[in-house]
């Protein structure tokens, strides 16, 4: 993988086709690979990037906000309550991204990204509109965490750095896969199993102090998808709905028979409504 170094981040991407970009933003707690099937099909008309966010996959976490040096500098026993500390922000993640496609000389590209990835997508709209051509939100929503959520989220991340990724990975494969998509099934749990426990307490720590998006998706002036799988227990149907409503021009897909993660569960149906946005954005010559 091509990696692009820049003074935000060390970002791991894939990088295929050619024409105008479209830019994959993986959800928690995978990588770039979850859009396996929409790199292999878009990448014939578009130029995809898919790159693995700060901690997940490939590319390393990074230096603690609060450290002069990368925390691969010391081991963790030299100072043990770092991993506790670490939180990264949604506007890190959004930041690494612009400077990504900067460092690519990208001028705009169509931003799609689940679950997660959708939250960082509204974040990078939210501070850079101008780099984003089009939006495609899936399986995500844009409410500020409750209070509830918050405590939820930090407790999770106290977890996963005891316990590691595992556990958590056995007991949320159901809800992150349908159990009638087996054949999803195993790459979500490889992915989730390999990312780095302290990377994915720091980013919940982040979601958990999201800001509120939903007024900045009605200042959305380019055409937006919204994508949710019907039977989606994180991100259920009737947020997809609000979703659409508050973006001025916004089209809402459900996907039959899949629950959070449609691009793999159904990758037909999930291709067919994104193929269908793309051809509505080609610029008249």
């Amino acid at each position: 993988m091509p990696v692009s170094t820049t003074a935000h981040a060390e970002t791991f991407y894939e990088d295929r086709g050619t024409g105008p970009v479209l830019l994959l933003v993986h959800g928690h707690p995978f990588d770039h690979t979850m859009w396996r099937p929409q790199i292999d099909r878009f990448s014939r008309t578009h130029r995809v990037i898919a790159p693995d966010l700060r901690g997940y996959g490939a590319t390393p976490l990074g230096a603690h906000p609060g450290a002069t040096r990368p925390d691969s500098a010391y081991p963790g026993s030299a100072l043990p309550d770092a991993p506790a500390r670490r939180s990264t922000a949604l506007g890190v993640f959004a930041e690494d991204l612009v400077a990504l496609l900067d460092d690519l000389d990208v001028d705009d590209c169509v931003l799609a990204g689940l679950s997660m990835g959708g939250q960082i997508a509204m974040e990078l709209y939210r501070s850079h509109p101008g780099r984003v051509r089009g939006l495609v939100l899936a399986d995500t929503f844009p409410a500020a965490e409750t209070d509830e959520g918050r405590a939820a989220r930090n407790a999770m991340a106290d977890r996963l750095l005891r316990e590691g990724m595992r556990g958590y990975a056995d007991e949320v494969l159901d809800r992150m896969v349908a159990p009638y998509n087996t054949h999803a099934a195993p790459h979500v749990h490889r992915m989730m199993c390999a990312t780095d426990p302290v990377a994915a307490a720091a980013a919940l720590r982040g979601r958990a102090e999201r800001p509120d998006y939903r007024e900045t998706l009605t200042t959305v002036s380019v055409p937006a998808l919204v994508v949710v799988g019907r039977d989606d227990t994180y991100t259920p149907v009737a947020d997809a709905e609000e979703m659409q409503a508050l973006l001025p021009h916004a089209t809402l897909t459900v996907v039959e028979r899949a629950a959070h993660l449609p691009n793999l569960e159904r990758p037909e149906e999930f291709d067919a409504a994104l193929e269908n946005y793309l051809h509505s954005l080609v610029r008249p010559n």
